[in-house]
């Protein structure tokens, strides 16, 4: 029979892990709550650019930006690798990597130059421990990135891309769909033709277009673009941010109940011991009294 005062040491000792998992999942719900807030934000002024520029090829004009042309030989490549600097969140990280990984491989397959770049502690230390080499590491971002710390990333890849220095860009992060669903996702921001990918709009729809463009549609064009991507990887910080406060969440809840079920079993194991041990001590005193009236 086990030692009742070593269940009880046990019993306390998880008591006091679920206090830990039970604060962290509130701090990762309240966290997750403002994170979503600007998540959906973002979407909608995404959603909004990229309309400003299907609005500017509908109006009849030639769109033409050095960001939106493809590169006709494709010799370097960049991954951008969007982890968290915190663990504790179940397979939110790890499902970041693995897929990161998979992609390494193609891509230095597919281009003689190569890089990958990694946000947050858990994907530097992931890739270290499998021996690959990284070529920019940022610590900076937590549950609420800066627009102008993913400014400062996205401007050097602009002025590489458009220098010829990079032909391609790909980020992996966690995409949120909704509180239910989040998914590890490869989405290439460079070469960014999907802005223009919109039906062709007819001479009827281009006389219906609802803007005039001043002073011309050509150097609105030349912010509207650059703008686009910056707006477009910060959504992908944003994302990443929601969905790791989700799985923390997810994964502190669920600690926490573990942690019941087993304050429950040791509970009921302590009880039986405690129950197993004063039986004996009653039998022990009985026998005793019994061998002196002997």
């Amino acid at each position: 029979m086990a030692n009742p005062r070593a269940l009880d040491k046990r019993r306390k000792s998880i008591r006091n892990i679920k206090k830990i998992t039970r604060t962290m999942e509130l701090i990762a719900t309240a966290r997750f709550k403002k994170a979503m807030d600007r998540a959906a934000a973002a979407t909608a002024y995404t959603d909004r650019i990229t309309q400003v520029v299907a609005d500017l090829a509908m109006a009849g004009l030639e769109v033409s930006h050095p960001l939106l042309e493809e590169h006709a030989d494709v010799k370097s490549s960049a991954l951008l690798v969007l982890t968290a600097n915190r663990g504790l969140c179940g397979g939110y990280n790890g499902n970041v990597i693995r897929m990161a990984a998979r992609l390494r491989t193609e891509l230095m397959e597919l281009t003689p130059e190569f890089v990958m770049d990694v946000t947050g502690k858990r994907g530097i230390s992931g890739f270290k421990f499998r021996d690959i080499e990284l070529n920019q590491t940022f610590l900076q971002f937590d549950d609420q990135p800066a627009f102008a710390d993913v400014e400062q990333i996205a401007d050097v890849y602009l002025q590489q891309y458009i220098a010829g220095e990079l032909d391609r860009l790909d980020v992996v992060y966690t995409q949120f769909h909704s509180i239910a669903r989040q998914t590890a996702t490869v989405e290439t921001l460079l070469p960014m033709g999907s802005l223009v990918d919109a039906p062709e709009a007819t001479a009827e729809s281009r006389a219906k277009s609802l803007y005039e463009f001043v002073p011309s549609a050509t150097s609105i064009l030349e912010e509207v673009v650059p703008t686009s991507f910056k707006v477009k990887l910060f959504k992908c910080f944003l994302d990443s941010a929601v969905s790791e406060q989700i799985a923390r969440m997810v994964a502190m809840k669920s600690a926490t109940e573990n942690a019941n079920e087993m304050i429950k079993n040791l509970s009921m194991t302590y009880n039986r011991a405690r129950q197993s041990k004063i039986t004996g001590e009653i039998m022990e005193v009985i026998g005793g009294v019994e061998a002196l009236e002997g």
